[in-house]
């Protein structure tokens, strides 16, 4: 994933010098209509002579759904700013073409892995266990099998789970002196994949969702409010683990408690 986002900012960058127009004409720059377009058109010079009939003909023949008129596509790419430096036409295409086979080649690759972690998952003894989690969807699901799930078979508790994922903060007192600090000393990968899901899940659980709401109106930034609901979630998700139940949202208490306030 690393290098397909790499691929699309070095193409941003390239067009940005060179051919502004494209950049910002689509949603996403790494988009399959994006794409086509920079195919079609990869230079200011192949793009001259396009007008409405031609733009509303690639739309129609890429199957845009973006919702925007061909009118509105074409004004956006003609008030784009000319580009400051030009290069020769068959250089710049030479360079977007390069750059657009790249970024297919990646996400090609990146399909294929995804389809093959799918079907590793669906082999997984414990990954149903884990797959109704709210807002966990096929790379999250296998980041948690991965990275979380030997935390959860070596440690003792959920709570010793929280901290080798670093979702638990340190405590350190000495004296009358005491203070609540972030936990540097922990396993990077588990963290990574444990508040990547405690961030989606806020999107899709109410109960999520009212924790981060609960700890940002107490003052905690975004990512210390986050760990908080992943610090929450490591407790379901040891329960599921270590009762080999799947998880319910119907049998979690806390979001029935919720629902029924």
């Amino acid at each position: 994933m690393g290098g397909c986002y790499a691929a699309g900012n070095q193409l941003g960058a390239l067009l940005e010098q060179h051919w502004p127009g494209p950049r910002n004409l689509f949603c996403s720059l790494v988009s399959d209509i994006a794409l086509n377009f920079l195919t079609d058109y990869p230079t200011p010079q192949a793009a001259a002579r396009l007008g409405e009939a031609r733009m509303a003909a690639f739309c129609k023949r890429h199957a845009y759904r973006g919702g925007k008129p061909a009118s509105a596509l074409l004004a956006r790419l003609r008030s784009a700013p000319v580009a400051p430096v030009s290069l020769p036409t068959p250089v710049l295409t030479a360079l977007i073409t390069a750059q657009v086979q790249l970024l297919r080649s990646l996400q090609a690759t990146i399909t294929q892995l995804e389809t093959t972690i799918k079907k590793c998952l669906a082999r997984h003894p414990r990954a149903v266990l884990l797959a109704r989690l709210p807002g966990v969807g096929t790379i999250n699901l296998a980041q948690l099998l991965a990275e979380v799930g030997p935390i959860l078979d070596r440690v003792e508790s959920a709570e010793q789970a929280a901290a080798e994922c670093g979702a638990a903060p340190v405590t350190k007192a000495s004296g009358k002196a005491h203070g609540v600090y972030f936990r540097w000393a922990a396993n990077t990968r588990a963290r990574k994949a444990v508040t990547a899901f405690a961030h989606n899940s806020r999107m899709q659980s109410p109960w999520a969702a009212a924790l981060y709401a609960n700890a940002r109106a107490r003052g905690k930034r975004n990512p210390h409010a986050t760990r908080i609901v992943a610090r929450a979630w490591l407790r379901v998700i040891w329960a599921c683990w270590h009762n080999a139940t799947p998880y319910d949202p119907d049998n979690h208490p806390a979001t029935q408690r919720l629902k029924a306030s």
